[in-house]
């Protein structure tokens, strides 16, 4: 029965009160206004196509934008330092470098790709190296508690010494230049993987030892059914870590010890006064470090516990 129906004789009689007559008009009001409104309104889907290439902006804008800063910073600074070469000049440097990166002239005269690979081979030794003895040695320290106490003051005393102050024990010990190069980098990047994987190894519920303990579990199998699987994410970190510092290290030390490298292909060319090679060696850094964790990145993904 709607409020326009109700006659006003009828109303009078029934209620009298003109507070009552307010009400119900009010509430008729009411509830045309809220059917009006909880009309559904018919929205467009968006198409895929326009979904995908919003996804690829919101993925390729950001960094796109950083990378142009970068160069109109470079260009800003090029331009108030004319012996700092600018982005189009170093661009065409590289496109001659980079034509044939794998000649020979003889054995200090070598392409990019030469020096590249020798630097990753160098590192490939140090780093694997660390790895066979701090993994496992991590292993031990966070599993011992009585271990632990014992090498923690050898570490906190070695941890914080510069890569380049082992350089002449490696000298003086291998009694060549790229013995001693490896042991840098052996010895800067066992730190990250014996720290990562003892805190891992700490941090194992107690319950999960307990069971082992109830089942009379050996070392081998705690070790591999328990601790392993646990401490993955924590290894591959330290893992990451060591990558990254070998790839520091191995420049700086082939700075100073000489022969095949990126590290002494940088120190030739300044010599040499060639300041965008310089400048292309300092990419091919970070373009190669970059590469080395992405690729950790995804090994640790493939072999997550998770």
């Amino acid at each position: 029965m709607s409020v326009v129906s109700i006659k006003k004789e009828s109303i009078e009689t029934v209620m009298k009160d003109e507070k009552v007559i307010v009400s119900i008009m009010s509430a008729a009001n009411s509830e045309i206004t809220i059917k009006e409104v909880v009309k559904p309104v018919a929205t467009k889907k968006p198409s895929k196509f326009a979904m995908q290439t919003r996804s690829f902006f919101e993925w390729a804008l950001p960094p796109a934008i950083g990378i142009l800063l970068l160069l109109a910073t470079w260009s800003l600074i090029s331009y108030q330092t004319p012996e700092l070469p600018g982005p189009i000049k170093t661009w065409h440097s590289a496109v001659e470098v980079f034509r044939n990166p794998f000649y020979i002239n003889g054995p200090n005269d070598m392409g990019i790709g030469w020096n590249i690979l020798n630097s990753l081979k160098r590192v490939a030794l140090g780093f694997g190296l660390a790895a066979i003895v701090g993994i496992p040695l991590g292993f031990i320290i966070g599993r011992f508690q009585f271990i632990s106490r014992m090498v923690a003051p050898i570490i906190s005393l070695l941890r914080p010494v510069s890569p380049l102050a082992w350089l002449p024990i490696g000298l003086l010990v291998f009694k060549a230049a790229n013995p001693a190069a490896i042991w840098v980098i052996f010895i800067s990047a066992i730190w990250p993987m014996i720290i990562n994987t003892a805190v891992g190894v700490s941090k194992v519920p107690q319950d999960y030892m307990n069971v082992a303990k109830v089942l009379n579990l050996s070392e081998w199998k705690i070790v591999t059914r328990i601790l392993f699987p646990y401490v993955l994410p924590y290894m591959m970190t330290g893992v990451r870590l060591s990558i990254g510092v070998a790839w520091l290290v191995i420049v700086a030390a082939e700075m100073l010890t000489g022969g095949l490298g990126i590290g002494f292909w940088v120190w030739d060319e300044w010599n040499n006064l060639n300041v965008e090679h310089i400048i292309i060696a300092i990419f091919i850094v970070g373009i190669v470090g970059l590469l080395l964790e992405q690729t950790l990145i995804q090994i640790a993904k493939r072999f997550s516990y998770e």
